[in-house]
């Protein structure tokens, strides 16, 4: 068709408006689309993310643990999985799906926990797991790792009789360690800074690495500080081990998600934020209640409305509910309630905070803005 009778047949014959008709009831029947989508998913659809409606439609968080490390995750009496990486399961679910039940539990080893992100066989990671360069980049793992929930080091314990008291004295020595983990390079790193060998005695998870420390296999054994500890509470005598005082390394964890969804990891970091927050607020479980039937009635109190979602909609921009936070306070408490409860003076474990306590009392916790 000729250029003339083009513009002859748009403009003056009855292709133009049949045309437009056409490309009008598309745009407007996706655009209601797109409408009915956010507003029956809470707004996932318009923001786009694939996870967050995978998560809604089963109805169900696949949440990946590491399940044998008392204090963080482990099989409790009654066959229920209780800790602090478990409870930051449930703290999602509530806030996500309202009920912090509806989460399924995998128990992943230290080599296919980035498997598992990657595939989608969970949706969240909260398995002890360090914060890294290697592990964040996209030519790495590509995970989106949430605000720090517990800051370690690496460490050794040995036998108390063993005469090894600082970590020259492994000079010579074998050191259990799990293969592939943050620790082995941390305590190679440390003995060649120091001119000094060792014999690293690799196995592929914890069971089989405290094992081997047990049966005399090794001289030490390192991993971080707190599941030095967690371990020692399941050794038939564990005031036989000691845990040298020397800190090898700086380890902050954090739960992970895939770094392809950008928009569930967003919403994965502020749930995460909501119960740090809760605890620089003075929230708790039982004043949660009171303080919002105080706030729904004061429209004075801005920020603490804006926190329960009473006003401003902060949980829409995340394609969540407008009361995500409190629900996942509600679901586990506030950050101090979480630790003490799972790995401090409450817990077998009886950590202190240390660099786990708020800014405001000493230590490195904070929460952004929720504005």
């Amino acid at each position: 068709m000729g250029r003339q009778r083009l513009r002859r047949f748009l403009f003056r014959g009855p292709g133009l408006l049949p045309l437009l008709a056409v490309l009008a009831a598309g745009l407007l029947g996706s655009c209601a689309d797109q409408a009915a989508t956010g507003e029956s998913k809470g707004g996932l659809g318009r923001l786009g993310s694939e996870r967050l409606r995978l998560i809604q439609g089963r109805d169900r968080l696949l949440c990946g643990i590491n399940g044998q490390l008392p204090g963080f995750s482990s099989l409790a009496a009654g066959g229920r999985y209780e800790g602090f990486d478990v409870e930051v399961c449930r703290a999602v679910a509530a806030a996500v799906l309202g009920d912090p039940a509806k989460v399924d539990l995998k128990l992943l080893s230290s080599n296919d926990r980035f498997t598992a992100v990657a595939s989608g066989d969970v949706d969240l990671l909260s398995r002890n797991t360090t914060v890294n360069l290697s592990r964040d980049a996209t030519g790495g793992n590509g995970l989106s790792f949430a605000p720090i929930l517990f800051y370690d080091g690496g460490a050794v314990m040995a036998p108390a009789g063993s005469g090894i008291t600082r970590v020259a004295d492994l000079a010579g020595r074998t050191v259990c360690v799990v293969s592939g983990s943050t620790n082995e390079g941390v305590l190679s790193d440390r003995m060649g800074s120091l001119g000094l060998t060792y014999t690293p005695l690799r196995y592929r998870n914890a069971d089989e690495t405290f094992a081997a420390y047990l049966n005399g296999r090794c001289a030490a054994v390192t991993s971080d500080r707190s599941g030095l500890a967690a371990r020692r509470t399941l050794f038939p005598n564990p005031g036989a081990h000691r845990l040298l005082a020397e800190s090898l390394s700086k380890e902050l964890m954090a739960p992970a998600s895939l770094q392809a969804d950008p928009v569930w990891a967003d919403a994965v970091r502020w749930i995460v934020s909501a119960l740090v927050e809760a605890e620089e607020a003075g929230i708790t479980r039982a004043n949660l209640s009171a303080l919002t039937a105080s706030a729904r009635a004061d429209p004075t109190k801005a920020q603490l409305r804006r926190f329960l979602g009473l006003e401003g909609d902060l949980g829409r921009s995340l394609g969540l509910p407008a009361d995500f936070a409190p629900r996942a306070v509600a679901a586990v408490g506030n950050y101090g309630e979480l630790f003490e409860r799972t790995l401090g003076k409450g817990s077998t474990l009886g950590l202190e905070r240390g660099p786990n306590r708020l800014w405001s009392q000493g230590g490195l916790l904070f929460a952004p803005p929720f504005r």
